[in-house]
């Protein structure tokens, strides 16, 4: 397909005039096209396009028709068939009432077109630029950050399904690749019905016959990666997606001797956060967040917040499950940063505040981050009667400390920790020893050690657990809204799509959605609905 330079035409007359006179007081879509416009162009989408070719669907027509597709929850079939029924749609697309529209499969094309040029951003930030163009929106304000765990589009599998299902799509994938080459050497055991290896119905009872048949997949595993490690095999085998996955998939669950292939037992595992969970998916990972459990992705949340305009999203960012939120502080802010939307005040979940980022985020871009800090987790600290490190009278300058008992420390030295660098504090162990308060200080033999962050981080930690005022925390507290929103009425807890980079499609254009439903509410006047207490907290208060 190609792509022909081709001018938008306004709405056609009669489009418009039945639209008016269906919807005498307008509709959402309606509105958004007569005060924002088109958002798209096709000049937005032409690095996505060949120069040559049959001429594609107009790519500013569909990249608003996905963002309405994920504004109503439809498939790519029932947002094809709105495109050919529905006046609303026909008119924020500029289409005659006689037009046919498109093939649904066309959708999917150009969802993997944004995805292979990794252009999934320009549909939020159009919105965006059309929302500044008319003074909705402006840096430097307040926006607030948050995260929500989002379940992948897959099914649990057991150990013993996956690995006999990650060999089946890595042999047929091989088939399909290269077939001639797997025929002339593959067992003929192999090409009878593997399928039935994947269900867990007809797996065997026993255990003994369980283990037994997870290291014969093994073994035929280790087989074909032997084979495509031959150097008569064609490179491009090696390479494919299904092969990579099984070699790692065998590496977590196998022990692979010359002698033999052993099935792991569950101790030798790695980390649950590190295991491939399904052939299907192999970027959805395991996670854990207090009681909840999940097997998928997070996403991160970024809105305005102040009065005086819309709450818009400004920035989405989508991780693998078990990536920490506070390693995505300077990820978002640099996006922002490198589109102009800084904001002078970043409201954040205790997630995401460290000591590292409420420095960083001051120095490199002049923004307050501001969050409930977690508190002191060492022992000392968590005790009524304890000396925790805030305890101690630290003379930066000096390099030394000063214990509540008056004894000043014997070393002073810097240490590289998996959490950044740190200072670490000795004292000698005869003061220690001695001490009459020893018990409520150290439960070391020798002398107390007190690790600090560096100076800027010390003083910036502790002003952030006593700079939260109630109108901070409930600026930060609307963010909570955003996600109900977004999960009760756009469906962001679970992905449609397998993959992150397919996931964060989706996850860009339902915050795109969610803002055209923002500013129909904003431009119609309608107010911020508030928080709405259950019946039981409405009774507790009478």
């Amino acid at each position: 397909m190609s792509l022909p330079v081709r001018a938008i035409p306004p709405v056609p007359e009669e489009p418009m005039r039945v639209a008016h006179a269906a919807f005498p007081k307008g509709s959402r879509y309606m509105q958004i096209r007569d005060i924002l416009g088109t958002i798209y162009t096709d000049a937005d989408f032409a690095a996505l396009y060949p120069t040559r070719g049959r001429p594609a669907v107009a790519p500013w027509q569909l990249a608003l028709v996905t963002v309405l597709q994920f504004a109503e929850g439809l498939s790519d079939r029932q947002a094809a068939d709105a495109v050919r029924s529905r006046i609303d749609w026909k008119y924020a697309l500029g289409l005659d009432l006689t037009d046919a529209g498109f093939d649904a499969s066309v959708l999917c094309e150009f969802r993997q077109r944004l995805v292979s040029g990794a252009a999934e951003q320009v549909l939020l930030d159009r919105l965006l630029a059309a929302c500044r163009a008319q003074g909705l929106l402006a840096a430097r304000g307040h926006q607030r950050t948050d995260a929500t765990h989002v379940v992948g589009a897959l099914r649990v599998l057991s150990r013993l399904e996956l690995v006999a299902e990650t060999w089946r799509v890595a042999v047929e994938a091989v088939a399909v690749a290269d077939g001639d080459w797997l025929r002339r050497w593959a067992p003929s055991g192999w090409y009878q019905p593997a399928g039935r290896w994947s269900e867990a119905g007809r797996l065997p009872r026993s255990k003994a016959d369980r283990l037994h048949m997870a290291e014969a997949i093994g073994a035929d595993g280790v087989l074909l990666l032997t084979a495509l490690e031959q150097p008569e095999t064609p490179q491009a085998l090696r390479g494919l997606t299904a092969v990579t996955t099984l070699r790692q998939v065998w590496e977590q669950h196998y022990t692979i001797t010359d002698q033999a292939v052993h099935f792991r037992p569950q101790p030798e595992l790695p980390p649950p956060r590190e295991l491939i969970q399904t052939p299907h998916d192999p970027e959805a990972r395991y996670a854990r967040r207090s009681q909840l459990t999940w097997v998928g992705y997070k996403v991160h949340l970024t809105e305005t917040c102040d009065d005086a305009r819309p709450h818009l999203l400004t920035q989405i960012t989508t991780t693998p499950a078990p990536v920490a939120d506070v390693e995505q502080v300077g990820p978002i802010q640099a996006a922002l940063a490198q589109r102009d939307l800084l904001p002078q005040t970043h409201l954040v979940d205790a997630g995401y505040v460290r000591s590292s980022e409420l420095v960083r985020s001051q120095e490199q871009y002049g923004i307050a981050l501001l969050g409930p800090a977690l508190p002191d987790a060492q022992w000392q600290a968590q005790a009524d009667d304890g000396f925790a490190a805030r305890d101690f009278q630290i003379d930066w300058a000096a390099q030394r400390a000063t214990c509540p008992q008056g004894r000043v420390s014997q070393g002073w030295r810097h240490a590289t920790t998996p959490h950044g660098p740190r200072i670490v504090v000795r004292f000698a162990s005869a003061d220690c020893q001695a001490c009459p308060v020893r018990a409520r200080c150290t439960r070391a033999h020798g002398g107390r050690q007190v690790s600090l962050p560096l100076q800027p981080q010390a003083e910036a930690l502790p002003a952030a657990r006593h700079s939260q005022d109630t109108t901070a925390v409930a600026r930060r507290a609307g963010i909570e809204g955003t996600i109900s929103q977004g999960v009760r009425a756009f469906g962001l807890r679970h992905a449609r799509y397998r993959g992150l980079a397919k996931t964060h499609v989706q996850h860009v254009a339902t915050a795109t959605a969610m803002n055209l439903f923002r500013l129909s509410d904003w431009f119609s006047g309608v107010p911020r609905a508030r928080t709405r207490p259950s019946p039981l907290t409405r009774l507790s208060a009478a």
